[in-house]
């Protein structure tokens, strides 16, 4: 173990404290580092800017990368083979993974020299998330003696079975094929050579080589900050009840489930469902809404200041999240710790990061099938809402032992002095259930 801070370059090309979703994940990961370590983020000139912003100090605190003359016209080119606003996620993340090697390039050529010598103690990329970005600092960093740590990685969850005509409004027609990204070239040294592979959810993990599992670890990349979470929600255990869906508004999100599911109860007054977010399935939501009579049960909101949200959720018992393809889900543990319930979907992100202790998961099936499940569920806590305050302050407590930023920070600092102590990274880190 060393007696000293460790000196780690941390590789976040999206990291912007301003933004949400990965940019987000990466300034806050690499920023809550920067309590335990001595840090110096490397990031893209997009968030430049954005950093100076958070107080930040250019040159001595971070380097931005000026890789655009490749970075932008490429998101321009995958911005058009999407075929719309807001879908074809996997074409927009293939194309520009294809330019972010050049990004790489440019990090090396900044601090190649300074890997060599000795200057830091460990190099840790961020992001991107994905794992299909492959890396060439992994090698580069292993012929330095220098360890290197990837991820966390997420991305790629299967569309389940019975949601094709989903996958196909959101455009996904490269997902089909996306099993191809194991094949190309540099995978297999980036994983040879890397110290620690950190997986943000089982999945990835599981897709990554046997011979390789020693070195990987399940750590979900997302967490919250508690400071922007002073709030808890009122669970009187008592109806009538309240709850929320946070997302945006497509099919596979299932917000339009949640509305199928809680009909009865809406109807009855035993419930009150807010929707917040906007998308292409607003139009059909507000039909079906009036087309049901539940106009005074169900508030659509449409988009929110993302540091609004929070106050809206607080209002609600229930997170009714019916997402059929969630990486991570941060809108879960964002509800968990206002103290909001979670009922969801048991697949993928939010499966993972929901127990029996702290919220719901409704089995996967087909649309029919999660709806008549959610309905049964929902059904059942109205019958019995006792049940609700407990589950709220287990969950509450256990986002904010396991999932701030600060803890998170805790448990890749210790993946890091492991691995400079020349021991595998620890998997004592906290597993699903």
């Amino acid at each position: 173990m060393l007696d000293r801070r460790i000196k780690a370059l941390v590789i976040a090309e999206a990291a912007n404290p301003e933004w949400v979703s990965v940019p987000l994940v990466g300034w806050s990961l690499a920023h809550a580092l920067r309590d335990l370590a001595d840090v110096h983020i490397v990031t893209q000139v997009r968030n430049r800017e954005a950093i100076l912003r958070a107080g930040l100090v250019e040159g001595r605190d971070f380097t931005a990368i000026d890789s655009e003359a490749l970075a932008a016209p490429m998101w321009r080119l995958a911005e058009r083979l999407s075929m719309g606003k807001g879908v074809g996620w996997t074409i927009k993340t293939a194309v520009s993974t294809l330019g972010y090697g050049y990004f790489e390039r440019l990090v090396w050529r900044a601090f190649g020299a300074r890997i060599r010598a000795g200057e830091f103690d460990i190099v840790h990329r961020v992001t991107p998330l994905t794992p299909t970005a492959n890396s060439l600092l992994a090698p580069r960093c292993k012929r330095a003696g220098v360890p290197f740590v990837l991820g966390p990685l997420n991305g790629g969850v299967p569309w389940p079975k019975g949601f094709d005509s989903e996958r196909r409004r959101e455009r996904e027609w490269l997902s089909y094929v996306r099993g191809a990204y194991k094949a190309l070239p540099g995978r297999g040294a980036m994983l040879r050579d890397a110290s620690a592979v950190i997986c943000g959810s089982m999945h990835t993990l599981g897709e990554i080589s046997a011979k390789y599992r020693g070195k990987t670890v399940w750590l979900p990349e997302n967490a919250i900050d508690p400071a922007r979470f002073s709030l808890t929600a009122p669970q009187p255990g008592t109806l009538p009840l309240r709850g929320c869906f946070i997302g945006r508004l497509v099919p596979y999100k299932g917000a339009d489930m949640a509305i199928e599911a809680a009909l009865p109860l809406l109807r009855s007054g035993a419930l009150v469902l807010d929707i917040i977010g906007d998308g292409p399935q607003m139009a059909q939501l507000r039909d079906l809404v009036a087309r049901e009579g539940v106009g005074d049960a169900v508030n659509l909101l449409g988009w929110v200041e993302h540091a609004q949200v929070q106050a809206i959720a607080a209002r609600s018992q229930l997170l009714v999240f019916p997402s059929v393809r969630e990486f991570g889900g941060g809108v879960v543990l964002e509800a968990m710790a206002l103290g909001v319930v979670p009922v969801i979907a048991d697949y993928a992100g939010p499966g993972e990061l929901v127990d029996d202790a702290t919220g719901f998961r409704i089995a996967m099936g087909s649309r029919a099938q999660i709806v008549a499940g959610l309905r049964a569920r929902l059904e059942a806590i109205a019958a019995d809402p006792a049940v609700l305050p407990g589950m709220a302050a287990a969950g509450q407590a256990r986002v904010m032992r396991d999932f701030t930023w600060p803890a998170k920070a805790a448990q890749v600092n210790r993946i890091w002095h492991a691995l400079l102590a020349g021991q595998a990274p620890p998997q004592e880190l906290p597993l699903p259930r």
